[in-house]
C-alpha cells in the first residue's frame, strides 16, 4: 500500500484515509493467519475448527485469488515451521494462481507463486488455464498421507480457469465482460461460470485424490457464500444449474448476445448438462476474513481518533451504485447536521451498468463521484467533510486506483477548473474527473480482498 496521505490535505480527508487503512489492514492474510492460526496436538487449529495431522507425510498447498500469494507467504512462513516443530518432517510443496505484482516482494521455498494474469485485468488468460492444469495435477497425484489446503480468497474465479469440453477460454472470457457489462453482480456472474468449468463448483474436490481437504478463506463476497467465492471449486453441497445460469443471461438481456453464442448452446446441450463425478474426500472450509471484519476494524480506528461512529456491512449485493450513493448522501448530510467528529463507515459492493461507450473508472469512482452531484452542502456549512470509497484489493474496475475521495476541496477545483461532474458520471468516466482533482485513491495492490470499504465524517 501506499505511504501515508501527505499533510497538506484537509485533517478530515486525513482521518477518513487513516479509518479506510485501518480496515485493510485488518484483513492481510499475516495478520489473520497470525491471529486465527496455531498448531497443537491435534492439528491445525483455524477459527475455532482444527485440521488433524495424524498420520500426514505431506502438505499440497493450492489456491488462487489476489490475497493468495501473500497468504501461501504467510503459511510457509508462520505456520510451516510450527508444523515441523510440532511434527517432525513434513513435506510440502504447492501452487497458487496469482495476479502479477501480487508477489514481487514474496519469497517462497516450498509453494509456487504463479503469475496468472496481468494486474488490474481481472479476466481469465492462458496462463490462468495452465496453472490450473497443474493445480488439477497436483491434486489428482495425491496419496493417503497427503492432506491438501486450498487458500482460496477473491480473484479466484477468474485466476482458476478450465473451460468445460466444448468451450473456449474466449468464451470465457466473454461471459465476464458481457455480464459485468450488462451490471451483473457477483451471484449472477458466478451462476453462469460455475456450470462452464472443470474446476469451479466442486470440480477441485472432485479431482482431489488426498482423504483430506481443507480450505482457507478471504471473502470477497458479502454474507460469505462459499458456493460464489472464487466460484466454489471445493464447494460441493450446492449443485450448480444451466437453467439457473441461462435465467441470469435472459434476466440481463444476454442471452442472445452474438458473443454469448457458444455459452447458450453448450448451456442449452446435453454436453453441458452432465452429471458430475462424485468427491472422495473429507472437506472442510474455514473463514478466516471478510467485509464485516474490514467494517469492524475501521471502526475501531475511528473511535480511537475521537469519532462518534455508526458502522453496517451488507450481507448480500447492494444493487445499483446509484441507489447506494443517495443513501450515502442522506448518511451524509445526517453527520453534517450532529455536532462533534462524526463518522459512518459502511462495507459493500455495488453494481454498475456502463453505457455503450463507457470510459474509465470503477464502481468506487462512480459512487464517489455520483455523491459529488447528489451532496450538496450548506452554504453556511463550517466543519471539515471528507468521504472515501474504495475496493480493498486496491483495483477499481480496470485502472489504476482502488477508489476516490472527495471533500469541501472538491467543489472548489470544480469551480476553478470549470468541471462539471455531470457528463462524467454518464459517460462512466469517473477515473478523469477525479484524476482532474487529484482525488484518485491510488494504493496498489494490497494483498487482500475483501469487497469495498467506505469512511464518510464530519469534524
Amino acid at each position: 500500500m501506499s505511504p501515508a496521505p501527505v499533510p497538506q490535505l484537509p485533517q478530515a480527508t486525513r482521518d477518513a484515509l487513516e479509518i479506510w487503512r485501518a480496515g485493510v489492514s485488518a484483513v492481510q492474510p499475516r495478520q489473520l493467519i497470525a491471529k486465527q492460526i496455531s498448531v497443537s496436538p491435534k492439528g491445525i487449529e483455524a477459527a475455532g475448527q482444527t485440521i488433524p495431522l495424524a498420520g500426514v507425510s505431506r502438505l499440497v498447498v493450492v489456491g488462487a485469488g489476489k490475497a493468495s500469494a501473500a497468504m501461501a507467504v504467510a503459511f510457509e512462513n508462520e505456520i510451516l515451521p510450527q508444523i515441523k516443530a510440532q511434527y517432525g518432517h513434513v513435506g510440502c510443496e504447492g501452487w497458487m494462481n496469482c495476479p502479477e505484482g501480487s508477489f514481487q516482494e514474496y519469497n517462497t521455498k516450498f509453494i509456487k507463486l504463479f503469475a496468472a494474469r496481468p494486474a488490474g485485468v481481472n479476466l481469465p488468460t492462458e496462463k490462468a488455464v495452465d496453472g490450473t492444469q497443474r493445480i488439477l495435477e497436483l491434486v489428482s497425484e495425491c496419496g493417503d498421507e497427503d492432506l491438501v489446503l486450498c487458500l482460496l480468497s477473491g480473484g479466484g474465479s477468474a485466476l482458476l480457469t478450465a473451460p468445460a469440453v466444448g468451450l473456449a477460454l474466449s468464451d470465457k472470457q466473454a461471459v465476464s465482460k458481457q455480464v459485468a457489462a450488462a451490471g451483473g453482480n457477483i451471484e449472477q456472474l458466478n451462476a453462469v461460470r460455475r456450470v462452464l468449468s472443470k474446476v469451479k463448483a466442486g470440480g477441485l474436490a472432485r479431482a482431489c485424490r488426498a482423504p483430506r481437504l481443507a480450505t482457507l478463506v478471504v471473502s470477497d463476497v458479502l454474507g460469505d457464500p462459499l458456493e460464489t467465492i472464487a466460484s466454489g471449486p471445493t464447494w460441493i453441497a450446492t449443485t450448480p444449474s444451466n437453467d439457473d445460469a441461462l435465467q441470469v443471461l435472459a434476466v440481463l438481456g444476454l442471452e442472445e448476445h452474438d458473443d454469448l453464442k457458444n455459452v447458450v448452446e453448450f448451456l442449452r446441450s446435453s454436453e453441458g448438462r452432465k452429471a458430475k463425478q462424485n468427491v472422495n474426500c473429507e472437506i472442510q472450509h474455514i473463514i478466516l476474513g471478510n467485509n464485516a471484519l474490514a467494517v469492524a476494524a475501521a471502526e475501531d480506528k475511528a473511535r480511537e481518533l475521537g469519532y462518534s461512529t455508526t458502522a453496517e456491512s451488507a450481507a448480500a449485493c447492494e444493487g445499483d451504485v446509484s441507489v447506494i450513493a443517495k443513501r450515502a448522501a442522506e448518511r451524509c448530510k445526517n453527520l453534517i447536521n450532529e455536532r462533534g467528529k462524526q463518522c459512518w463507515i459502511s462495507g459493500g459492493e455495488p453494481t454498475v451498468q456502463l453505457p455503450k461507450h463507457p470510459g474509465k473508472g470503477g464502481r468506487n469512482q462512480q459512487l464517489c463521484l455520483e455523491l459529488v452531484c447528489d451532496l450538496h452542502l450548506p452554504e453556511d456549512f463550517e466543519a471539515e467533510f471528507a468521504f472515501a470509497s474504495g475496493g480493498t484489493d486496491g483495483e477499481d474496475g480496470p485502472t489504476d486506483a482502488a477508489g476516490a475521495y472527495l471533500d469541501r476541496t472538491t467543489w472548489t477545483k470544480m469551480t476553478e477548473q470549470g468541471l462539471s461532474a455531470e457528463p462524467y458520471l454518464e459517460s462512466a468516466n469517473a477515473y478523469e474527473f477525479f484524476a482532474q482533482t487529484e482525488q484518485l485513491l491510488i494504493t496498489g495492490a494490497t494483498g487482500t480482498n475483501v469487497c469495498d470499504l467506505r469512511v464518510a465524517l464530519v469534524r
